[in-house]
């Protein structure tokens, strides 16, 4: 499996997974039904009892599937050519060794598995008096029972690791056997399942390895100013804001990966948030804190350090929420605090929550206070719940297929820098947190006009009309494309979007020296997502340069380039700086 797919929207810590089992979100909590799983299966129970005919319909199609497929079979087993029944589809990595389709038993074993798998997905979809909400309840839950059942997940109906087993002589299975040994948590009785070595890099030399120095620090934050790699620069600063449930050196990973690295060498001056790692006793920091101590105290520290008011600022995933946030009280400034933004980019992020994808099964009015309950016991939410909940999204891809490398292949964890950093995330306080679900996933408040009031100012987002660029991705399963696209008609400046390839993760962290994925883009907004993607073009290789043309419009001109610490601001150290090696804190 591709690594960079693999990646995709996972925050689990190195060696520290959910256990040898699909993870459920917040599985620390002590709650019976957190999920009210159970309102759902009532739902369901009731329908199937008002509507027998639909009971006796779906009996009747999955006999009628066994019969096909056990007809299918036979005639297989005495030679003759017979038509698949079920096969998984185009993107189903998990029966690509040849084995699957030349054995009778284990392509018996794979057709029924998926005769299965597809009766029962279609049976619930089509269940009658199931409300939606309910139905991709069950639909979701039901998928983890159908992940965690592959034959693919044991070792003696996994044609691959038989083979890899007899090819070493055994010794996959002794170091799978071993590995498992290392992995067990004693204290939760569960293998850790990791998606990367602990010790495959080293913060500050092999990644966030950009040079630079600290410049300015409060509780929330350290901004980082790198140095120059060019004579010249951009007059404008960029600022980078990354988001605070992940350390900042996604954006300057391995120097051949690094978006940081890649800025600097184009001639921009780059400045980073580099967020604190808070523990219970920061509990009660709230989204204003996060809004104004972090972003806010960035740009104004960035006007102490070079003189420029106006920055060009780039805010990814939960920190483009803040920045998105941040412009709107920005405009709600009657003096010229307003005009601190020269432009706005938002990588993968979300301003409307009205369609949140898989995540929305956990956000509900009943799910969300016993929810609330458990969070506000720890005081923040973990890193690694968040991981849990993220890992459950999308288990095939991002559990199962390191929980098969780990110990059914005896293979060793992964090194890539993109893992690496997925493995090192960081808790978010509890006030925050619970103010970010309740008031943008289940209210989407954020949207609409006065629809918050922050920090004094009621926002409005549709005056934000600063010039933005909007990065979405094709595959993202954390901030879904469309839902991103629906930025595009709330602010009312200039706008300009690209929809990328691949995920939350790959599709923005995209070195133009892979030439990977794509990327499309549009000569206008469409009314709707879809309507532009029809009228999109699309174009090879990384979207970055094409980002970089349009920055270039609010570059503002060259100066001589800047050194970190020689202007308004002194260096309180060496970049990646304190914050970023502040390990999980526990309650």
């Amino acid at each position: 499996m591709d690594a960079d797919m693999r990646v995709e929207g996972t925050n689990a810590r190195a060696g520290e997974g959910s256990g040898n089992r699909a993870p459920l979100p917040f599985g620390g909590a002590a709650l019976s039904d957190p999920l009210c799983l159970q309102d759902a299966l009532r739902g369901l129970g009731i329908g199937l009892v008002t509507s027998p005919r639909y009971l006796f319909d779906a009996q009747q199609e999955y006999a009628a599937s066994w019969g096909a497929l056990v007809n299918s079979m036979t005639c297989r087993m005495f030679g003759l050519e017979a038509e698949p029944v079920a096969v998984p589809e185009a993107d189903d990595r998990r029966f690509t060794d040849a084995m699957w389709e030349q054995s009778p038993w284990f392509d018996f074993l794979k057709q029924s598995y998926l005769v299965n798998a597809r009766a029962w997905t279609s049976f619930v979809e089509g269940a009658p008096g199931l409300d939606e909400r309910s139905r991709r309840r069950l639909d979701f839950f039901l998928g983890q029972m159908i992940d965690a059942l592959a034959p693919t997940n044991f070792f003696a109906t996994n044609p691959k690791a038989l083979g890899a087993a007899f090819a070493s002589g055994g010794a996959s299975v002794l170091a799978g056997m071993g590995n498992a040994l290392r992995d067990f948590d004693p204290t939760t009785g569960r293998l850790k399942n990791p998606m990367s070595s602990p010790d495959a890099f080293e913060v500050g030399k092999s990644v966030a390895a950009t040079p630079g120095k600290v410049v300015f620090r409060n509780r929330l934050i350290e901004l980082i100013q790198y140095a120059p790699a060019t004579a010249k620069v951009r007059r404008r600063p960029i600022l980078l804001v990354p988001p605070w449930m992940n350390k900042f050196y996604v954006m300057d990973l391995r120097p051949e990966n690094s978006m940081v690295k890649w800025l600097v060498e184009r001639g921009h001056s780059v400045f980073v948030v580099s967020w604190f790692n808070p523990d219970s006793s920061l509990a009660d920091l709230d989204f204003e804190d996060y809004l104004l101590e972090g972003p806010l105290a960035a740009l104004r520290a960035i006007e102490s350090a070079t003189g420029e008011r106006e920055v060009n600022a780039v805010g990814y995933c939960l920190g483009g929420i803040a920045l998105g946030a941040l412009a709107a009280w920005l405009h709600a400034d009657e003096d010229d605090e307003r005009n601190r933004l020269a432009s706005i980019t938002l990588f993968a992020t979300m301003v409307d929550f009205s369609d949140t994808g898989d995540i929305s099964v956990f956000i509900d009015e009943k799910t969300l206070p016993p929810l609330a309950d458990a969070i506000s016991q720890e005081g923040f939410l973990s890193g690694q719940r968040v991981a849990d909940a993220w890992r459950a999204v999308r288990a095939n891809e991002l559990f199962w297929s390191f929980h098969i490398d780990n110990y059914l292949l005896g293979k060793e964890p992964s090194k890539l820098d993109l893992l690496f950093w997925n493995s090192d995330p960081t808790n978010m306080p509890a006030a925050a947190h619970l103010f970010l679900m309740r008031n943008m996933y289940l209210e989407n408040r954020l949207c609409k006009p006065d629809g918050l009031t922050l920090a004094g100012r009621s926002i409005d987002m549709s005056k934000v009309k600063t010039p933005a660029y909007l990065l979405a991705a094709e595959d993202d399963h954390i901030a879904p494309w469309r839902t991103a696209y629906l930025t595009t008609g709330i602010f009312s400046g200039k706008t300009e979007f690209v929809l990328g390839g691949s995920g939350h993760i790959a599709g923005v962290i995209n070195h133009p020296k892979k030439e990977k994925y794509g990327y499309r883009t549009a000569k206008k907004i469409a009314a709707g997502a879809d309507e532009w993607l029809a009228s999109s073009k699309e174009h090879k290789g990384s979207w970055w340069p094409h980002w970089d043309r349009w920055l270039e419009a609010f570059g503002g001109g060259e100066i001589e380039a800047r050194i970190p610490g020689e202007g308004g601001l002194p260096a309180l150290e060496d970049a990646p700086g304190t914050y970023v090696m502040r390990p999980m804190p526990r309650t």
